[in-house]
């Protein structure tokens, strides 16, 4: 899982990815790669206009505001799940049928 914050690097940018580091920690996941993308040209390519965003495996779940660490776990765990979902099954059973 690769999770980007985008922001020039303010104190509210910082946060966002100080929250994201924590609910990583907190879930346990394991091979995630967090980055801080500071290039205005980048944030736009994914039609961001307000900062802090953060953009998880390259979509866009939040912008403009500060998640705290428990919205960061849901979006996460939401994640997390449909990672898991075997490709080419549009079943929701996880991969169990």
């Amino acid at each position: 899982m690769t999770i980007k914050i985008l922001g020039s690097g303010c104190p509210n940018c910082q946060t966002l990815e100080t929250n994201t580091k924590k609910a990583v920690e907190e879930l346990g996941l394991k091979n995630v790669q967090i980055e801080h993308v500071h290039e205005i040209n980048k944030i736009i390519e994914y039609g961001v206009m307000s900062t802090p965003a953060i953009v998880i495996d390259e979509k866009v779940k939040a912008t403009g505001r500060i998640l705290d660490v428990e919205e960061i776990k849901k979006i996460l765990t939401e994640q997390k799940q449909k990672n898991n979902i075997p490709a080419g099954n549009g079943c929701s059973c996880g991969g169990k049928c």
